[in-house]
């Protein structure tokens, strides 16, 4: 129903940064959060960063510090900045939506958003 297509991902050397891209499509609410998961082989998936409707943006604390979440309204993208990326970021990145039909949603950290993308894969070696 409410499309999100990621992009961005590759292979870097640690240290080094990435800026992956969500494309999101078919707008279905007045207002979303919207987040961005990774999930490592043979590990759960786990939240990275949020950002809520009103721009308030939340963290891991693995990442705190070096990856940055942001949104072009106008495009309507979500974007992760990520800097000094450790091999320990190796991992496919998911971005994930969520809506409401009031001017604010209520977002959850580490909730189990309703829409995904497919994925992109980062790797990053020592």
């Amino acid at each position: 129903q409410v499309q999100l297509v990621e992009s961005g991902g590759g292979s870097v050397q640690g240290g080094g940064s990435l800026r992956l891209s969500c494309e999101v499509s078919d707008h279905t609410y007045n207002s979303y959060c919207m987040a961005w998961f990774r999930q490592a082989p043979g590990k759960e998936r786990e939240a990275v960063a949020q950002i809520d409707s009103d721009g308030t943006s939340t963290y891991v604390d693995s990442v705190k510090g070096r990856f940055t979440i942001s949104q072009d309204n106008v495009d309507n993208i979500l974007y992760l900045q990520m800097n000094s990326l450790k091999p320990e970021d190796t991992a496919m990145y998911y971005c994930a939506a969520d809506g409401c039909d009031g001017d604010l949603c209520q977002c959850t950290w580490g909730w189990e958003y309703p829409y995904w993308g497919q994925g992109t894969q980062v790797t990053v070696s020592s």
